[in-house]
């Protein structure tokens, strides 16, 4: 009779083992922008990636950092997903802006495309460029 209770474990635990987590990936980079000025210490730092493989429909967030500047430029950045929500089929791209009290003061202007398949080097670039 005390073997049922690990024969029940054991059970749970081989259970368990058959479910799929969620598989955990990240891309980690840099902002940066070529203008000589210093960032307010106020200043919010937001990264995302998103799924861009519809063109007349709206970007879906896969992934989004959004905190206080630290320091100055370069600014890193990690963007963790889910990469079982990846498609192979589908195009990625990251996006930066850095805003000042809900205003904007730099965006990224270029499409920053992802493969999310291993190859895209890290840390990536990301440049902004001033809002006028």
């Amino acid at each position: 009779m005390k073997s049922l209770p690990l024969i029940i474990a054991s059970g749970l635990l081989a259970a368990c083992a058959g479910q799929p987590a969620d598989q955990k990936s990240h891309l980690a980079g840099e902002v940066f922008y070529l203008q000589r000025i210093a960032l307010p210490p106020a200043a919010t730092l937001s990264v995302s990636l998103q799924d861009v493989s519809m063109a007349d429909a709206p970007a879906v967030e896969l992934a989004r950092q959004q905190a206080p500047v630290q320091g100055q430029i370069p600014l890193a950045f990690r963007l963790d997903y889910d990469s079982a929500k990846i498609q192979p089929n589908h195009h990625y791209a990251v996006s930066a802006r850095i805003e000042l009290d809900g205003r904007l003061m730099f965006i990224s202007t270029e499409q920053h495309s992802v493969k999310l398949d291993g190859s895209d080097p890290q840390p990536l670039r990301i440049k902004v460029d001033p809002v006028r």
